[in-house]
């Protein structure tokens, strides 16, 4: 599994119904791609950056499908929203490659 986060803040006085739209085609468009496995988003409550994505692919591969297809649209429209975009790339941790969770 590889983990894809982007982080952004939104450009001062961006139109939030501009946002809004890109924001909804965006998530459309990310979940419609072969070898998404999930797809999350927050938003920071102590500042900067204002939001993060998370989507959680199958493999690398499927990533980079995305990545040289439809997410060059997906970008290029967050680029006139926002500023201090950042894309990190995760893979599983050699210590811990599965997701732990207490006992019950």
């Amino acid at each position: 599994m590889m983990e894809v986060c982007v982080t952004w803040d939104l450009l001062p006085g961006v139109n939030q119904e501009t946002y809004t739209a890109w924001a909804k085609r965006a998530v459309s468009t990310t979940l419609k791609q072969p070898g998404l496995v999930e797809f999350r988003a927050h938003r920071n409550v102590l500042g900067t950056p204002q939001v993060r994505t998370t989507a959680v692919w199958k493999a690398g591969a499927d990533w980079i499908a995305f990545s040289e297809g439809e997410w060059q649209s997906v970008e290029q429209g967050l680029r006139g929203l926002a500023t201090n975009i950042r894309l990190e790339i995760w893979g599983p941790s050699a210590l811990v490659p599965e997701p732990l969770r207490p006992a019950k």
